[in-house]
């Protein structure tokens, strides 16, 4: 199999909790899938294009001197077809997904209910708090476009919003996680095994846990630590219980909670506190006050480990950051933007982390051979997305 050519749905590792498509709804997805690993590529490539040829020289022309930032190029490109073309089809990718996999989720919602309360009732390994007042960045937004984001509730002890982002994962990636789209949770396992191969963490905490699919990895790969994950949102975490415990991760507790404070937690508890995918949800005031939180509770000598996209840094090519910056503006991404304009390293530096002891590192997901056998190594595709990312970590220093 070529490395551009989708697999097909029936890629997927379908859990014991996992929502089960009929053969329409797959083909749906399999068509998705397709579409999204087309958009990446062959269509994607046609920007750059479009930039070069047409927008480029014709702002040149008007304004008699190149763009100066991201967002003059993007309403330069917004005017030209072929960018519309592209954003109008990636839009609407990404609707017919959460269409899909909502209508997949709520047609045997009673049957997946059931599922899931197998595997959650009598367990203090799931910490609900109904009393948790949802941060007002987390419902600014259907993120994703994702009908009532990761918060929405059909009835009360819903879990149909962790079924329907687990369900599309792999359709949205084009397959590039995996087949339980644990890519990055595979690639944060890979990574330390390389840095530090002897090093047992007794304790870690995952922040911005949704269902769970970067956490059961190491969970897996660390079966005598304690891990904690949290999440605001009780939708998703009743699903990540129920799909950590059905994928034999019976070392981690989901707890609901808000990681602006994390008082529960005593300082210096944690070894290892991670997040994947998660600091581009932030608000511009909530996320400083995380990383304060996260060094307060990391132990000394302790690693903390941010996974995202790279920063836009001078050395970032201007079209590059607008490219990069399409899921602000058109996936319900509010915060995506400002937050890879941030000083990362200076966040971090004040939250107490010394420079000297923070890095970066590049970190590619774990390719599933079993769904991509010809694929090379550190292939990207999606600008990145699918399958690598920036680690912004540090070490703290010994007490």
């Amino acid at each position: 199999m070529k490395q551009d050519v989708p697999p097909p749905y029936t890629a997927v590792a379908r859990h014991a909790v996992f929502p089960t498509p009929t053969h329409d709804e797959a083909a749906r997805y399999n068509f998705l899938t397709a579409l999204n690993k087309y958009l990446s590529g062959s269509i994607g490539a046609g920007n750059k294009i479009a930039y070069d040829t047409r927008v480029l020289p014709a702002f040149q022309a008007e304004h008699g001197r190149d763009p100066r930032d991201r967002f003059e190029i993007r309403d330069a490109m917004n005017q030209d077809p072929w960018h519309r073309y592209w954003s109008a089809l990636k839009r609407n990718s990404m609707e017919m997904r959460q269409q899909n996999g909502r209508s997949i989720t709520l047609r045997q919602l009673d049957e997946l209910s059931a599922k899931v309360r197998q595997f959650n009732e009598g367990r203090d390994t799931l910490q609900l708090d109904p009393d948790l007042p949802l941060p007002h960045y987390m419902n600014a937004a259907d993120i994703h476009c994702m009908p009532g984001s990761y918060h929405g509730e059909e009835r009360p002890g819903d879990m149909s919003a962790g079924a329907n982002y687990d369900s599309g994962l792999f359709a949205t990636t084009g397959g590039g996680l995996g087949a339980l789209s644990d890519g990055g949770g595979q690639a944060l396992v890979e990574w330390i095994r390389k840095e530090r191969p002897d090093w047992k963490p007794r304790r870690i905490l995952d922040l911005g846990c949704t269902v769970g699919h970067n956490i059961v990895p190491l969970a897996l790969a660390f079966p005598e630590a304690e891990v904690i994950a949290i999440d605001t949102a009780a939708a998703v975490l009743r699903y990540a219980h129920a799909r950590a415990q059905a994928l034999g991760a019976r070392n981690i507790t989901f707890i609901q909670m808000n990681a602006e404070d994390m008082s529960r937690f005593p300082d210096g508890h944690f070894d290892w506190v991670q997040t994947t995918m998660y600091l581009h949800e932030l608000s511009g005031k909530a996320l400083p006050r995380i990383i304060r939180e996260s060094e307060r509770v990391l132990a000394p000598g302790g690693l903390m480990f941010h996974l995202e996209q790279p920063q836009y840094s001078d050395d970032m090519p201007l079209y590059e950051q607008f490219i990069r910056d399409w899921d602000a503006f058109n996936n319900n991404e509010p915060y995506w933007s400002a937050m890879h304009a941030l000083d990362l390293k200076q966040v971090m530096e004040e939250a107490g982390l010394p420079r000297d002891r923070q890095f970066t590192a590049r970190v590619l997901a774990v390719v599933d051979r079993s769904i991509f056998p010809q694929a090379a190594e550190g292939a990207e595709e999606d600008h990145g997305r699918a399958a690598a990312w920036n680690a912004y970590g540090a070490w703290k220093p010994e007490a």
